[in-house]
């Protein structure tokens, strides 16, 4: 039996995943390691620790699913993305990894755009506006504040990538995650020569580009050795997290569109031809799927917003759920699901976090608007699934004024366990919503993608056909539709009427 791995380089921990030739899930382990804040905003890793993950988590998954080191024959790699790897000239690590929700380099960004000739400018060249979260910013944070560092830098790996490295030798990457650095031609599928000369930066810096199924080495004997594999064993490109993740969902063909409702939300659309908002509101990212490409908006608060509510003011409901073995979300749920559409007026901004998508506003902060003595927790729980998936919809919107077509919301993630919450999705995205027989997220996206490298399949496409199905579909209603288009437009202008406020009050934190 043909065995392919799955390894998923997460902030939280390394997922590893093993499946057979027919995406049936042989077994799977998680190692998990700390984040480090040294500074307000900052966020590091080690990269030893995903390192230490991967040889300690794939010999289990191994054992513990009985398969032999020999059966094993391809391995996909996905990961946070953006995250910045500097390695010197002996491939040892300069200092801690910087990830993508490090928050240091909003100087940076400013001169990136200046640099290349302005932010429309940049948006020409790379498809996306300059943001903190992106790998380009921290090079050059690297080397404005950290000048004796970046003077040792060799490779400016990302976090997958690292992990590329030790387990081949090889400095490679993947259009998908190489698209989340500002360095990528994303519609060239190359590095950006011009973006680059802006920055006075050299491409030798940057690993090689690959597609994502492509084979891009093989397992030296140390890291053979290590993992109880062989030197047979082979490393495909694989994606990044977000591509990886669609992947998983089947989210390979035009009219296909992914929600995602985690600690974050993502809605994100496959396209055949490489599009990108002028106004850089949403994200163009070169898709896993060779030669097409993929659009993304991102609210940084999704099911986040109900985890704190939960956290925050429901206590007494948390016990209660404990004591009766019953989950604390489907008791919230089912007391939104008795209360009306529009939760009687009542509208919630996800913007705990600030917001991505299509703000990218760090300052806007989450609130409740219209609140009345008549509101309960039933409503103020659905008001926030209701803001969550509008702004979910502002990015979708975007997307169908690109005419990127929107046939199909195939919803995942913890928001997406709920039923009602799938039905609000559907009531206000005007979109068939289905749920799919795969759970496993990037890992198996980018287990298929080596299952293809090995030649199981002839493409991506062909794999998802033969191993994801729908397992349950939901439909708009057509009078709770229609309240909610009329209710959206009144969401969008909460924003507008409060953006100077959101600035105001940051101000005096």
């Amino acid at each position: 039996m043909n065995v392919y791995l799955g390894i998923d380089v997460g902030t939280s921990g390394t997922k590893v995943l093993a499946i057979a030739a027919d995406g049936t899930i042989l077994g799977s382990g998680v190692g998990e390691y700390p984040c480090y804040a040294p500074r307000p905003l900052w966020s590091e890793q080690n990269p030893d620790d995903w390192w230490n993950a991967v040889v300690t988590v794939v010999p289990q998954v191994l054992a513990k699913a009985g398969i032999k080191g020999t059966d094993v024959k391809g391995i996909g790699l996905s990961g946070q993305m953006h995250g910045s790897v500097f390695l010197d000239k002996n491939d040892q690590v300069v200092r801690p990894a910087i990830l993508w929700n490090d928050q240091r380099t909003a100087k940076e960004c400013g001169q990136i755009e200046e640099a290349v000739g302005g932010r429309a400018k940049l948006i020409e060249l790379v498809a996306n506006p300059a943001m903190s979260g992106f790998t380009a910013p921290k090079i050059v944070w690297l080397r404005n504040n950290e000048p004796e560092n970046f003077d040792k830098v060799a490779k400016v790996l990302l976090p997958k990538d690292e992990i590329r490295r030790r387990l081949t030798g090889e400095y490679a990457t993947e259009v998908s995650d190489a698209s989340g650095t500002l360095l990528l031609d994303v519609a060239g599928r190359r590095w950006s020569a011009e973006t680059l000369s802006a920055l006075g930066l050299d491409e030798s810096l940057l690993p090689t580009v690959y597609e994502s199924e492509d084979v891009t080495g093989r397992l030296t004997q140390a890291a053979a050795d290590a993992l109880g594999l062989t030197t047979d064993c082979f490393v495909v490109g694989g994606a990044g997290d977000c591509a990886a993740g669609a992947v998983g969902n089947g989210i390979v063909r035009s009219g296909a569109l992914s929600t995602s409702l985690g600690t974050s939300g993502v809605a994100f659309v496959h396209s055949d031809e490489v599009k990108y908002d002028p106004l850089g509101r949403v994200h163009t990212f070169c898709h896993a799927v060779r030669g097409k490409w993929h659009m993304m908006g991102v609210t940084l608060s999704a099911a986040g917003s109900l985890q704190w509510f939960r956290n925050a003011l429901c206590a007494e409901l948390w016990e209660r759920a404990k004591s009766e073995h019953e989950d604390v979300y489907n008791l919230l749920s089912a007391e939104a699901a008795k209360t009306p559409a529009g939760a009687d007026g009542l509208f919630f901004l996800p913007y705990l976090s600030g917001e991505r998508t299509p703000h990218a506003d760090p300052d806007a902060r989450g609130c409740f608007v219209g609140l009345t003595l008549a509101h309960d927790r039933g409503r103020v729980v659905r008001s926030i699934m209701e803001g969550v998936t509008y702004s979910l919809r502002e990015a979708i919107d975007i997307f169908r004024s690109l005419n990127v077509p929107v046939d199909e919301i195939r919803a995942s993630g913890g928001g997406a366990k709920s039923p009602f919450w799938r039905q609000i999705q559907a009531d206000v995205f005007g979109a068939r919503v289905v749920t799919l027989n795969s759970e496993e997220g990037p890992a198996f996206g980018v287990a298929l993608l080596a299952t293809v490298g090995g030649g199981e399949y002839a493409n991506i496409q062909e794999a998802c056909d033969a191993t994801i199905s729908t397992v349950s579909e939901l439909r708009p209603n057509p009078e709770t539709q229609k309240y909610y288009d009329k209710a959206f437009p009144v969401y969008q202008q909460l924003y507008r009427s409060l953006k100077d406020d959101f600035k105001a009050i940051s101000g005096l934190c």
